[in-house]
């Protein structure tokens, strides 16, 4: 029995859905500004930039192949000695700066005005419904800034830009109660008897963070190899968080797999990384500071520090409820530990460093006794 087509209203409405579906897509081709596919950007710094006569200034949408729908990733230069109209943001939205210093004023509603100084490889957030405008305190040289936030995910649910936009909805208490919003960032300690306090991990809860390329209240990461160390971040009054791994030079961490959305830039390093799903062909992500790349969603990901000194990784976690999409939560199906790792793995880390006239220093043991332990030279 044949089928007949379906009514043209049907058709129309089926149509109009899978707009509203795609109003992110739409939005940022809307913009006018350059959009950047693929795996990685080399470098942020560098990246091709377009005039937003809106924003008044040049920017670009990263939109790589992990981000999927859940994280913008959006680069923006301030030009020398400039500063930005003032924007208003129904989400939160995290600074990573790339290049440059400058200064960033917040305020809400009617409310008085807080200033605070950035630098390069600041990291600092932009809270939701507040106002918030961007200075570059130098007169010689632009300032870059990566803004990671999720909108995309948001505008599956509300598809009009206008709402996160034209809305004059703001909680004065997020950024003038307790305090102040960007008072010092505080360790805290881990629930009693859990995991993380037996290993010691306190999490960093702030809103500014003044140097990632030098910070170093860290803790171990074991479970993931090379005697990495690691620090997790948690933006205060926001659902926003990340970590930033530190591993030692000459050496890679174990492959690994996630969710999607997790959006990592590098503040120091050299290297590379190797993204796969399972069971197919790879794709090597090299890496130097200033860096971005997104893991595609449940692909096995491994970082290698080809470089003279300790490599980091900083990475902004996707919104998942009650689970961060970045934690492993099954290691016998989504973590890789050296001796089960593929032949070209090392093959090929090995070959890197050759090529740079050094040898790698993975202990042998390390790729026959799964229960191998690291020596930690440096722990908070």
């Amino acid at each position: 029995m044949a089928i007949a087509d379906q009514p043209t209203e049907t058709s129309a409405a089926i149509t109009a859905t899978a707009n509203l579906k795609d109003a992110y897509n739409r939005w940022i081709e809307a913009q006018g500004i350059p959009i950047h596919r693929g795996y990685f950007v080399e470098d942020i710094r560098t990246v091709e930039l377009g005039r937003w006569e809106e924003r008044g200034c040049n920017a670009a949408f990263l939109v790589l192949a992990g981000q999927e729908g859940v994280s913008e990733t959006r680069i923006s230069e301030i030009p020398p000695g400039a500063t930005l109209p003032p924007v208003r943001f129904t989400l939160d939205e995290v600074v990573y700066v790339a290049e440059g210093r400058g200064l960033t004023t917040v305020w809400a509603g009617d409310g008085p005005k807080t200033t605070f100084e950035w630098e390069k490889r600041s990291m600092f957030l932009l809270p939701r419904g507040c106002t918030h405008q961007l200075s570059n305190a130098t007169g010689n040289v632009p300032a870059r800034l990566m803004h990671v936030n999720h909108l995309p995910f948001s505008m599956h649910i509300v598809p009009d830009a206008k709402f996160y936009f034209d809305n004059p909805y703001v909680d004065s208490e997020l950024l003038y109660g307790d305090g102040g919003l960007y008072s010092e960032a505080k360790a805290i300690q881990p629930a009693a008897g859990s995991r993380a306090a037996e290993m010691r991990r306190v999490l960093w809860l702030g809103n500014f963070f003044p140097d990632m390329g030098v910070w170093d209240k860290l803790h171990t990461y074991e479970e993931r190899g090379a005697g990495g160390l690691r620090v997790g971040v948690q933006f205060a009054k926001s659902t926003i968080n990340g970590h930033m791994s530190v591993f030692p030079s000459r050496t890679y961490k174990k492959g690994h797999r996630h969710g999607p959305g997790v959006v990592i830039v590098i503040p120091a390093g050299e290297g590379y990384s190797i993204m796969w799903p399972e069971g197919e062909g790879k794709v090597v992500v090299p890496w130097h500071e200033a860096s971005v790349f997104v893991p595609p969603d449940r692909w096995f990901h491994q970082h290698f520090n080809v470089g003279a000194i300790p490599a980091r990784y900083l990475a902004l976690h996707a919104p998942r409820p009650g689970v961060s999409t970045e934690r492993v939560i099954d290691f016998a199906r989504d973590q890789i530990e050296y001796p089960n790792e593929e032949p070209f793995i090392r093959e090929k880390f090995e070959g890197e460093m050759a090529k740079r006239g050094l040898t790698s220093l993975m202990p042998e043991e390390a790729y026959h006794d799964p229960d191998y332990r690291w020596d930690f030279d440096e722990e908070d």
